[in-house]
């Protein structure tokens, strides 16, 4: 294995650890535990004399080589997997916070995220203060006192804002804060946080990783030290494991990732141009369009758009149910990443737990569609949007039906 080798390289042969069998895939290890010779060489494993496995839950063969892979893509010293995304978050965040502590945090946050950061970590003596992430002087008046930890994801779901990484995270520093960023909209290869300053970087693998809606996964990045003396104790002890079958998955997702982030990121940039120039859409968000707010920031810390992205349509719920219940290729679904296009309705669905007034505030308006542009020929995806907004705009121009009054 070399250093040297590029990210396309590393996502097929990194991380990669034979067995005395010499398979040229992954081999694939499912057990729950591992036996030794002698009493002794258990004593030594578990006093971390001996490093090699003793559970899975605590280590596995399979699980590591997928978290070297992610290391190496990353460009982190080590990784740690996890079960899901949210395990991957709620690890990153509470491994590091004890009561007393502070957080500050972006407003704009996946719900489950939001409610982590809102509910669960004030429950244990955490104090949390919510800024809007795109204002650097609200970051700035937040962080001019001391704070455990930062966290925040950019791009935002699901309104694609953007937070300045390099600028945020010299804040935090200066407040003895380190910084925890969730980068899954990015995916490592079109944003590298830990460049721009992070300390902790974390993602759902389940979605561009894996990239395929196969499996559940989640991984978080950092610094050797940070890995081994705060994060993995805490994986450890509390147990949100990810299992080997779908470590393997996983790292087998790795090695088309550069291609499928190359083509999703082609597709929404057809989609995104096309819906800007469409009557019957409002607004496109998509970080890749000069139009965006924040499209110089976008420029100058991302690699590309991406392959999600926003539109807003007329009649406001109505209006985009309309839409979505029109769509006859692009698939309904609050995933996102995925070979296929997914189109959801944040407001009701992914955000719905969020108080209204805050989906409000943060723009997550009955009339916005989310939508996660898969690998399908894109002009199918432009015909299969045109003939759902038409249809929408005739749904909404029809006059209501009136009900007859009955005679006297």
């Amino acid at each position: 294995m070399s250093d040297a080798w590029r990210p396309r390289t590393q996502m097929i042969h990194g991380g990669l650890e034979r067995s005395p069998f010499g398979e040229s895939s992954e081999a694939l290890f499912l057990t729950s535990g591992f036996a030794y010779a002698r009493a002794e060489d258990a004593e030594a494993r578990f006093s971390d004399r001996d490093p090699g496995y003793m559970y899975s839950r605590v280590g596995n063969p399979t699980v590591r080589s997928f978290e070297r892979r992610m290391a190496l893509l990353e460009g982190a010293e080590d990784a740690a997997a996890t079960a899901t995304g949210m395990a991957a978050v709620t690890a990153a965040l509470m491994s590091h916070l004890r009561a007393g502590d502070r957080v500050v945090s972006a407003r704009l946050l996946f719900g489950s995220c939001h409610w982590v950061v809102s509910e669960l970590l004030p429950r244990f003596g955490i104090e949390v203060e919510l800024v809007d992430g795109s204002d650097l002087e609200a970051w700035a008046r937040a962080l001019a006192k001391p704070a455990k930890l930062v966290f925040f994801e950019t791009p935002g779901n699901p309104t694609l804002e953007l937070v300045d990484i390099e600028a945020v995270a010299e804040l935090a520093h200066e407040a003895g804060a380190k910084v925890v960023i969730d980068n899954v909209f990015a995916t490592p290869l079109l944003q590298k946080p830990l460049e721009l300053g992070a300390d902790v970087v974390v993602y759902s693998a389940t979605k561009h990783i894996d990239g395929q809606g196969r499996c559940l996964g989640g991984v978080i990045l950092s610094d050797a030290q940070t890995r081994k003396d705060i994060v993995h104790p805490f994986l450890k002890n509390t147990g949100p494991a990810l299992s080997p079958f779908n470590a393997w998955v996983l790292s087998k997702g790795l090695e088309t990732l550069p291609l499928r982030v190359k083509a999703h990121g082609e597709g929404a940039s057809r989609v995104a141009h096309f819906l800007e120039a469409h009557p019957a859409v409002r607004r496109v968000l998509w970080p890749g369009l000069a139009s965006h707010p924040q499209a110089q920031l976008a420029q100058r810390q991302m690699q590309g758009g991406g392959s999600l992205l926003a539109f807003r349509v007329e009649g406001g719920k109505t209006g985009a149910f309309a839409v979505m219940n029109a769509l006859r290729l692009i698939n309904l679904s609050n995933n996102l990443g995925d070979a296929r296009s997914l189109a959801t309705h944040p407001a009701t669905t992914t955000h719905s737990k969020v108080p209204e007034a805050e989906r409000q505030a943060l723009g997550i308006t009955d009339d916005l569609i989310r939508l996660s542009v898969g690998l399908e020929d894109p002009e199918d995806l432009l015909e299969d949007l045109d003939q759902a907004l038409q249809g929408s705009c005739r749904v909404l121009a029809a006059p209501a039906a009136t009900t007859p009054v009955a005679a006297a």
